[in-house]
């Protein structure tokens, strides 16, 4: 099936796996019982898997909300868009890689490795990617000061998405429908003469929480964003040279080993994931009920600045 052709109808949406789609988002199942995939439910937070996907009958159920149905259900609650907006994205930015009709119901299909050319860079202009950014809660402001919005070309294909670089000149590049990374992959750091570094996993993270903590001047922070854990150790001596290293890792079992394990290291790392112990991620929080404590608090105490605490 062709995803980008012109006329993509509502049948052949319904007819992609459910599981290899949502393995596009880099959502994978917790568990695998015969033909049902249970997941985290990517609609909302929670700690046990009851997001289910059943393989045969390619619908899902949210045993959580009570809702569930087709891909298309899916993507209008999880991008918060309407069915011609969903549709659409799938023809113009569907992943990289196309979902396999005949595939094992065992199996998890993984992407295809792809060399990746940029062939531009620019400010973000697309109502599309902006949209993306809001449902995020990320302030346009923000993602305009730290990425940019790159064309490339992937197997003669010209894409774009919302572009952030790191210190080598690779991007990590995302838009609603996938994510992916150009070479070299590396850190991306942010250095302004602070004592303190902070330390994110993913580049959403640090938008979200550059959008909650307004700069100020003369009281900003040295800022490492991993881009991927496997770089920890390779950014020791970044990190080492400050006297705090506050981290805000993901939850997940990975994000907290990594934690675990800097906090043997040394009494200057500390780890400040606790402020979202009941999400997945900084920006998953932020997405869910971050807005609504820092309402709270503002209605409790409003002269107070509702900087977060570190």
């Amino acid at each position: 099936m062709d995803l980008r052709k012109q006329n993509l109808s509502i049948q052949e949406v319904k007819e992609m796996d459910m599981v290899d789609y949502l393995s596009t988002l880099g959502i994978q199942p917790e568990k695998i019982r015969g033909n049902d995939y249970w997941y985290l439910s990517p609609l909302r937070g929670e700690k046990t898997p009851s997001f289910k996907v059943n393989r045969v009958l390619n619908r899902w159920y949210d045993h959580g909300m009570g809702r569930g149905g087709s891909i298309i259900d899916f993507g209008v609650l999880f991008y918060g868009c309407t069915v011609g907006e969903f549709l659409k994205g799938l023809r113009d930015h569907f992943s990289l890689h196309q979902p396999t009709a005949t595939r094992p119901a065992d199996s998890i299909s993984q992407p295809q490795e792809r060399k990746i050319k940029i062939i531009a860079e620019g400010s973000l202009s697309s109502p599309h990617l902006l949209r993306y950014l809001k449902h995020r809660h990320i302030a346009a402001h923000v993602a305009e000061k730290y990425c940019c919005q790159v064309h490339y070309q992937v197997g003669g294909k010209t894409y774009y998405g919302i572009g952030f670089r790191n210190d080598q000149g690779g991007y990590e590049i995302r838009n609603p429908y996938y994510k992916i990374s150009s070479s070299p992959k590396a850190v991306t750091t942010f250095q302004n003469g602070s004592d303190d570094v902070l330390v994110f996993e993913g580049f959403m993270d640090f938008l979200s929480f550059k959008t909650m903590q307004p700069e100020q001047s003369g009281n900003d922070y040295n800022f490492l964003v991993l881009n991927s854990l496997s770089f920890f150790l390779q950014a020791r001596s970044f990190m080492e040279n400050h006297h705090r290293i506050l981290l805000y890792l993901d939850r997940d079992q990975a994000g907290q080993n990594c934690t675990q394990n800097a906090l043997s290291l040394s009494s200057r790392y500390e780890d400040h994931s606790h402020l979202y112990s009941q999400h997945k991620d900084f920006n998953d929080w932020v997405m869910n009920f971050g807005k609504a404590e820092q309402n709270t608090r503002q209605q409790q105490n409003p002269k107070k600045s509702q900087r977060l605490k570190l």
